[in-house]
């Protein structure tokens, strides 16, 4: 497993097979994609876990964290999540947040995550406002 920073439109296919493949392929293509920062976690030279992060002043917001089905289950996304909170830590922000699916909590939780309870619905979907502080 190797994780790698990787161009945004790397991230626009498992973001859509993944979070929203009712959905046209342009939903999961981001205005602000120029502006971030992605990640991918690559398995034998296959992408297989993508992230982005934004950042403003001293804070950091990851958005669409996922992984094929396939290789859920393992620990990608953790690793994943670990090295955008160490990424965070080496710019010395102050907060990192994201907007989780509501059944998604308990995962983000493991990583001393906060629920915020500031909720709200996109597409059918229900999702909480999640966040660290960093020290």
């Amino acid at each position: 497993m190797e994780i790698k920073e990787i161009q945004a439109s790397q991230t626009w296919q498992i973001r859509h097979k993944v979070m929203w493949p009712d959905q046209p392929f342009e939903f999961v293509q981001l205005e602000e994609d120029s502006a971030g920062f992605h990640f991918g976690v690559f398995e034998d030279d296959k992408l297989v876990s993508i992230v982005s992060c934004f950042i403003e002043g001293r804070e950091m917001q990851f958005r669409k964290l996922a992984t094929l089905e396939e290789y859920q289950g393992r620990g990608i996304a953790s690793k994943l999540l670990k090295h955008i909170l160490d990424f965070a830590k080496e710019r010395d922000l102050e907060k990192v947040w994201c907007n989780a699916r509501a059944n998604k909590k308990s995962f983000y939780e493991k990583f001393g995550m906060k629920d915020t309870f500031e909720k709200f619905t996109k597409a059918g979907q229900e999702f909480t406002i999640m966040q660290i502080t960093i020290f």
